[in-house]
């Protein structure tokens, strides 16, 4: 079994699947987008003087900061051949217990604790769901995406909580910065590298690329794939707790809207940094890139006065390229093998 598992075929496992023309082109994916980013950049610094203003970028990096936590999730997620549509929900649920608790005399960090908690067990509900019962991952976590946003509703009775008077620590973790950098920004920078390093070198990590190039296969290997499923949602869950606390931290605002299309984003910048909807590919570093270059599109179209009605749009637009990519790269490969 262990020789299974150190040798995969070449056939089933998504990343060493043989690749036609096309999709060997895609598997520069990274690279591409790096250029693409750098682009936009040169061009954006040239379209308007106050994008390389330190403010601005600044503010871009701590927006991008919750969204990406949640990518990085989402990416794990959808190497396993699911993704999670309650991240978004159970960000603002984390916030609003946290907040709730707070108002109700409960310290701010032991308050964030428990909001912790809530996340994991949000997790724990869709993996338990979808890894022991085997429901279809689209319901589950349509579910419970309903159960957490309905449960910021009910606790917040629709209005946001006010935290203004938190401790001074508590707002660091938001608003703060270590010698210029902000401090969300270096925790989701520290989240990317001991995500990307587990990605690379853990076996548990290797069991979710099994599962998500071949689920039967994987059984036949011997993987324990409900428990690998449970551990993929528990993660997506915990993340998107730690998102909702930095965010609570960073506006001192508890709110049942926060998250909102936060899945969505997230989605998209997973599959636009070389994640595959079918499982088996992924990269923490892809879903880095793809969630920068939607947060430069977003800030572009602030900066250059473009209704921010367009920012859905324009971000649904690069989804649905994003997926053909992914699409026209699979059949490539299907086709030259």
């Amino acid at each position: 079994m262990n020789q299974a598992l150190e040798r995969p075929t070449v056939q089933t496992m998504g990343p060493n699947k043989q690749k036609g023309l096309l999709a060997r082109a895609f598997a520069i994916r990274e690279f591409s987008l790096l250029i693409i980013i750098i682009a936009c950049v040169i061009i954006l610094s040239f379209l308007t003087p106050h994008f390389l203003t330190v403010s601005n970028l600044s503010t871009t990096a701590i927006g991008l900061a919750a969204d990406g936590i949640i990518a990085v999730g989402m990416t794990v997620a959808l190497v396993l051949g699911g993704f999670d549509l309650s991240v978004g929900s159970v960000m603002a649920l984390s916030g609003v217990v946290a907040g709730s608790l707070y108002l109700a005399g409960v310290n701010i960090w032991l308050a964030a604790g428990i909001a912790l908690l809530m996340g994991m067990i949000c997790g724990l509900i869709n993996g338990y769901f979808i890894g022991r019962v085997g429901l279809n991952p689209f319901i589950t976590t349509l579910g419970m995406m309903s159960i957490a946003r309905g449960a910021s509703y009910v606790l917040t009775k629709g209005s946001p909580l006010s935290l203004a008077g938190m401790s001074k620590g508590f707002k660091f973790l938001g608003g703060g910065h270590i010698f210029g950098f902000p401090v969300m920004v270096l925790i989701y920078l520290l989240i990317v590298v001991i995500m990307d390093f587990i990605m690379r070198r853990s076996v548990v990590m290797r069991q979710v690329f099994y599962v998500g190039s071949n689920e039967k296969a994987a059984v036949l290997s011997g993987i324990n794939v409900s428990k690998v499923k449970m551990g993929v949602f528990f993660l997506t869950g915990t993340l998107a707790a730690v998102s909702g606390i930095l965010t609570l931290s960073r506006f001192t605002v508890a709110t049942p809207n926060a998250g909102m299309s936060a899945e969505m984003r997230a989605i998209a910048a997973c599959v636009i940094g070389g994640a595959s909807l079918s499982g088996g590919e992924g990269t923490i570093l892809g879903s880095v890139l793809g969630v920068i270059l939607l947060a430069l599109v977003n800030n572009a179209l602030i900066l250059l006065n473009v209704s921010v009605y367009w920012q859905d749009l324009i971000t649904g637009i690069i989804l649905i390229s994003a997926v053909l990519i992914d699409f026209l790269s699979h059949r490539s490969s299907f086709l030259g093998k």
